[in-house]
């Protein structure tokens, strides 16, 4: 097992998914299914399939019934932590609090519960977090960027090369942020454990230090945001 392989990894479950309702009235979000198998379990069997072992989640609504859906993680070969919260901590927050069950030497991966990206090349991601472990000049976050969906069409931030910035660059493509990303601990510093923090404020501040770098991913993703965009991904996957 290479070195990349303890790579920790933090998927995000705490949202209350108001879009997805009445489906979220009674189950959380990431546990609704594609195909007969949940969000959170098409990300689990994808970073097992990796060599992955250590996984937190957090979860604040009906987080119960997330735990008892995937208990330690046995059935993927995954040890799994819960980090619960009590009120919604948003990202930066989430991620603040679930650090201590994380324990990164400096990477983790981060990966949104309610994405549903099949074949999302994990491999890849571990290799250049062992890259930038090696580099003197590591970027304190990099993010997968997707083209714009039709939901989102004016995306989130620019990428030109590996830059990404917050502002145009000059021939810079704007995309959205996929929900999945490597971030540094350093990343986080100063942030008060507890406390509600957002992720984006947090992102570009590290952009104008030319601190975030980033890839366009081309392969199949989708936010599953609302009962319709699910029912078409059960009928794309069948």
């Amino acid at each position: 097992m290479h070195k990349s392989n303890l790579l920790p990894c933090f998927l995000l479950a705490a949202g209350r998914g108001e879009r997805m309702r009445p489906l979220t009235d009674d189950l959380p979000k990431p546990l609704l299914s594609i195909h007969n198998k949940s969000l959170l379990a098409w990300h689990l069997e994808a970073l097992a399939n990796a060599g992955i072992k250590n996984v937190v989640i957090n979860h604040a609504w009906l987080g119960h019934k997330i735990e008892a859906a995937l208990g330690a993680g046995e059935q993927f070969g995954l040890d799994i932590q819960y980090s619960p919260e009590v009120s919604a901590l948003e990202t930066a927050g989430g991620i603040v609090k679930a650090l201590p069950l994380l324990k990164p030497d400096d990477y983790f991966l981060v990966i949104n519960g309610d994405v549903f990206s099949p074949n999302l090349p994990i491999e890849t991601i571990l290799d250049t977090a062992s890259k930038f472990s090696k580099s003197p000049n590591i970027p304190l976050a990099h993010l997968f960027m997707v083209p714009n969906p039709s939901q989102h069409p004016e995306g989130d931030f620019y990428l030109k090369g590996s830059q990404v910035s917050s502002h145009d660059l000059g021939g810079a493509e704007r995309l959205t942020f996929s929900g999945i990303g490597l971030y540094h601990k350093d990343l986080f510093q100063g942030l008060e454990y507890g406390a509600p923090a957002k992720l984006a404020p947090i992102l570009r501040e590290a952009m104008e230090q030319n601190k975030v770098t980033g890839e366009k991913y081309l392969g199949p993703w989708h936010d599953v945001g609302t009962p319709q965009r699910l029912q078409e991904l059960n009928a794309a996957y069948e």
